[in-house]
């Protein structure tokens, strides 16, 4: 599976972004789908999972009630809106998918990825 992630871009603190991820097969919507992110000289952390049918969301701490992923199967996309965000948010933010059930945090679960979309949160 090949992921193409997009939307990133800089924004004023409190502004809002939407992340979007195209999958290139249309079997997308039998693979778990998470996001990612990981700024300068840190770990790439979890950000937020979402299952097969949608129903299912993992998010971590730092962005809940801030952030919500959701998707399309019909469009092979994910998506990550963005709302309230903080300088802290500023980061690289990655797709991923596998093939399990589960909305693991955890990124060596996951098989594919996509190449990246950088998000810049001013102060």
């Amino acid at each position: 599976v090949q992921l193409q992630a997009s939307g990133g871009g800089l924004v004023q603190a409190g502004g809002s972004l939407r992340l979007s991820c195209l999958a290139s097969r249309s079997t997308f919507n039998t693979y778990t789908a998470g996001w990612f992110r990981q700024a300068p000289g840190k770990e790439r952390e979890f950000v937020a999972a979402i299952n097969r049918g949608g129903g299912s969301t993992n998010y971590a701490d730092s962005v809940k009630g801030r952030f919500i992923i959701s998707r399309d199967n019909a469009k092979n996309t994910v998506y990550l809106q963005m709302d309230s965000l903080k300088p802290e948010d500023t980061a690289k933010y990655y797709c991923a998918v596998h093939a399990g059930v589960v909305t693991t945090t955890r990124p060596f679960q996951y098989k594919f990825w996509g190449q990246g979309t950088l998000v810049t949160v001013s102060s």
